[in-house]
């Protein structure tokens, strides 16, 4: 799953850069197209996406276990009925987009509003698409096939590569005046992309032998029971969808480019997420919906310490690297074709200080999976409604005290402040259910993690002052070089250090991924 998700990542990686290249980053155009993308994430999410997790996923692995069919066929009423939702909420959005797009942006200029509610009304249909591609995941996941959903997004970047140096090849504009066939281009391009990650999970559930199949009465899935769920978990998905619009908001004062540069920042810093805790919460929340399941809660706590210390190990240190490599990575990674110098290295300083975020956000999120596999939503949405709020004070804060073109770096700061609190919340919590959360191990580990990536970033820190002459190389060249060779003296710096501290999270990790080789 690490595997398929990092090259799903790469390729979306690559999307942005290309994407970036062609519309120009720091152009109007780029924010404009990036605002209306966004808005059937943020739309799906607050229907469905925040149930997939919380409620969909333990559901689904107590009628796997409990249904003499195995839970066929309440999984595919329950697919039907995320297909009708979803069906009538993409005619509402696409109805209600210019005050969507109000919402999210205020500071577009009129030409950007009207340019912005065209791309989403070609947008819209992906929150279907993506709602039945989640779906179809989920009931893969509790039969124990992981492997299609996570590379199924790599069809989605591939296209919008595509698209992406097509446009750049016949000559697209960067300004928000666009012809007919360059924006169905990107339109209907890149809304093509997130049909074809649907394909490829739907295909991907017929060929394991689970019959698809529609039914126009979805009761019998205690539907009742789900819409209690359900209640506190839209108050969490729309918690957390008031902190991203606060956030978009705020980006959106601090000029052209602006919300490219924290969606941008935001993208790169969810990567090593999504590549490290998405493939451990996944691979565990039916195990812990398991465990809970059958009262098993010392099971339960065990997996999530486990989770936790394996996660910290692998993201202190790309927190470490985030901090002091924020702007050479913005710099290699953005500054090329039609890109602003100044929106680059905006984009790097937010990157930066997104690594104060990362570690407390992950733990968060892992530690929020034991409340879900308790199905216990409503404690989960209290404590994220709390995130929320600090979040949003956050933001509210930075766009009181900062210039205008440094409100977007107080973006990342305002996250860190609130997942850190968010973090402090759920484990109480987890602590009065579960009786223990496996504390001193935990602490033990962070203290060792904490030397251990101080090291490294010291490492990583002379090496960059070692090569200090190379910034005199073009900009692009220079941030390469003293960025890899600080990366790679912050590693072996970082791995000594967890050798000395005798670290066995990280040693059961490099063991597990280089087999047969004595690496400790």
């Amino acid at each position: 799953m690490a595997v398929a998700t990092l090259a799903s990542r790469a390729a979306g990686f690559v999307r942005i850069v290309v994407l970036a290249a062609a519309l120009g980053l720091g152009t109007r155009l780029l924010d404009t197209y990036n605002i209306a993308n966004t808005l059937p994430n943020a739309v799906y999410e607050l229907i469905v996406g925040g149930t997939m997790a919380s409620i969909v996923v333990p559901l689904l692995t107590r009628a796997a276990l409990n249904e003499p069919d195995g839970g066929v066929l309440y999984a595919q009423r329950l697919l039907s009925l995320i297909i009708y939702v979803l069906s009538v909420i993409t005619v509402l959005a696409i109805a209600a987009a210019p005050l969507l797009i109000d919402l999210y942006a205020p500071g577009f200029t009129t030409e950007q509003r009207g340019l912005a509610i065209v791309f989403s009304r070609y947008f819209f249909p992906q929150i279907l698409f993506y709602g039945i591609s989640a779906t179809a995941a989920a009931i893969l996941n509790i039969r124990g096939r992981f492997g299609a959903p996570a590379w199924a997004p790599l069809c989605n970047s591939i296209i919008v590569i595509a698209v992406g140096l097509t446009y750049a090849a016949v000559g697209g504009s960067t300004t928000t005046t666009l012809d007919t066939d360059h924006l169905l281009l990107l339109s209907l391009g890149t809304t093509g992309g997130v049909l074809a990650q649907m394909a490829l999970v739907v295909w991907a559930l017929r060929r394991a032998g689970f019959p698809i199949r529609l039914h126009p009465d979805p009761r019998g899935i205690a539907i009742r029971r789900i819409g209690r769920l359900g209640v506190w978990v839209l108050l969490s998905v729309v918690t957390t969808q008031i902190l991203v619009a606060a956030a978009t908001r705020a980006a959106s004062w601090s000029g052209p480019g602006g919300i490219t540069a924290y969606q941008n920042a935001n993208a790169i810093y969810h990567v090593p997420f999504a590549v490290i805790a998405v493939s451990v919460m996944t691979a565990m929340l039916p195990r812990l919906s398991q465990y809970a399941a059958r009262g098993e809660h010392q099971r339960v706590v065990t997996g999530l310490s486990r989770a936790v210390r394996t996660a910290l190990v692998v993201m202190a240190p790309i927190a470490a690297a985030f901090v002091l490599l924020g702007p050479r990575i913005a710099i290699v990674l953005f500054d090329h074709g039609n890109s602003s110098a100044a929106t680059v290295r905006v984009l790097g300083l937010v990157l930066a200080a997104y690594g104060l975020a990362l570690v407390p956000f992950t733990s968060y999120m892992i530690l929020q999976r034991g409340l879900y596999a308790l199905q216990d939503t409503r404690t989960s949405a209290l404590i994220t409604a709390v995130v929320a709020g600090v979040g949003v004070a956050g933001c509210a804060v930075a766009g009181w005290l900062l210039p205008a073109e440094d409100i977007v770096i107080g973006i990342p700061i305002a996250y860190a402040v609130a997942y850190t609190t968010g973090l402090g919340l759920t484990a109480v919590v987890l602590r009065r259910r579960l009786g223990y959360i496996d504390g001193k191990r935990l602490a033990r580990t962070h203290v060792r993690v904490f030397i251990a990536t101080l090291s490294g970033a010291l490492c990583a820190w002379l090496a960059i002052w070692m090569l200090a002459p190379a910034a005199d190389s073009p900009a692009w060249r220079g941030a390469l070089i003293t960025g890899v060779a600080a990366a790679l003296a912050g590693g072996v710096g970082y791995l000594a250090a967890g050798r000395l501290l005798h670290l066995a999270e990280l040693r059961h990790l490099l063991n597990a991924a280089l087999p047969g080789i004595r690496t400790w």
